[in-house]
């Protein structure tokens, strides 16, 4: 982990979160260009801005290199939304870290559970929540019938 690495709640609508979610749906787009669904479209500021949300940014050497997002789905499960790290910033604990700071804020907003999707074609995603304590579930929502999805889940307490 990198000692500069500084994570902190952002603004969703902020200019670092709107360039760092431009170039993730940039990266989805050509991921999965077959899925118009995978680019900025599918991102709405709103949905973390509310209560039970949280919008991350990782500051790295004083550039922002990250982001993640938390907001409700049910009753006690929250779903993590839009991780990403700069290519240039990557094999740094960045993600691992945004994604620990996710968890933690959502097991302080009372929060039981997280789920989260990601796509097939992102391995080194998969990985993280593999080895970050996630088990894979059914798939669920607008994902239900998605080949190219895979949602997983982790347990706060």
């Amino acid at each position: 982990m990198t000692s500069d690495l500084i994570v902190r709640p952002a603004d969703p609508t902020g200019p670092e979160a709107a360039a760092l979610i431009a170039r993730l749906s940039a990266e989805l787009a050509a991921l999965y260009p077959e899925d118009a669904s995978a680019g900025a479209a599918n991102f709405n500021p709103a949905d973390v801005a509310g209560p039970g949300s949280i919008f991350l940014i990782a500051w790295l050497d004083g550039q922002p290199v990250g982001s993640g997002t938390l907001r409700p789905m049910e009753l006690g499960v929250a779903e993590v939304k839009r991780m990403y790290v700069e290519p240039a910033a990557r094999g740094r604990g960045v993600s691992r870290r945004l994604l620990a700071e996710l968890e933690r804020a959502a097991a302080g907003m009372g929060y039981t559970t997280v789920r989260l999707e990601t796509g097939l074609r992102q391995s080194a995603a998969i990985r993280l929540y593999d080895t970050s304590g996630y088990y894979r579930i059914a798939n669920y929502g607008l994902y239900a019938e998605n080949s190219q999805s895979i949602c997983f889940e982790k347990g706060l307490v």
